[in-house]
């Protein structure tokens, strides 16, 4: 059985085990704030991650790839600063090159965002323009990728 994520809670510190759910979105155990949504996803993970009540941002990368590592401090922030409206789900097309090809993955990193059973997509730091025009979504989102 795989380790379930944690996460530092940005209102008072604690660390927190992050659960996968499609419901609903992961609150601190003790001051019960929204936390920030990251997870790795493998490719027997991947279509369960991408259930959720919330829009799920997936981050293609890989760890070899540097733009990949300039981005993830600004899809991490993106997290942070939309703790309990997003989930961020972070999958490595190096380990799952079957799930990279069923969506079209040719050029990392990639960030789709799936809504409402649609997706949009933008290669690396265009991602804010993407973001930006998820219809009707939280402005904070467009505003927190501008630092990309």
């Amino acid at each position: 059985m795989a380790a379930k994520p944690t996460t530092r809670c940005p209102n008072c510190g604690t660390l927190n085990r992050i659960a996968s759910q499609a419901e609903g979105v992961p609150r601190c155990g003790k001051c019960k704030e929204p936390l920030p949504w990251v997870v790795d996803a493998t490719r027997d993970t991947f279509a369960a991650e991408l259930r959720a009540s919330v829009p799920v941002l997936v981050d293609f990368w890989a760890p070899w790839c540097g733009p990949c590592r300039m981005v993830s401090p600004a899809v991490a922030a993106v997290a942070e600063d939309l703790a309990g409206k997003l989930k961020v789900v972070k999958l490595d097309i190096d380990t799952a090159p079957a799930i990279a090809d069923e969506h079209g993955v040719q050029g990392i990193p990639l960030l789709v965002l799936f809504r409402d059973g649609g997706e949009g997509r933008a290669p690396g730091r265009r991602g804010s323009r993407l973001l930006s025009c998820a219809n009707g979504f939280d402005s904070a989102l467009v505003a927190a990728t501008a630092r990309a």
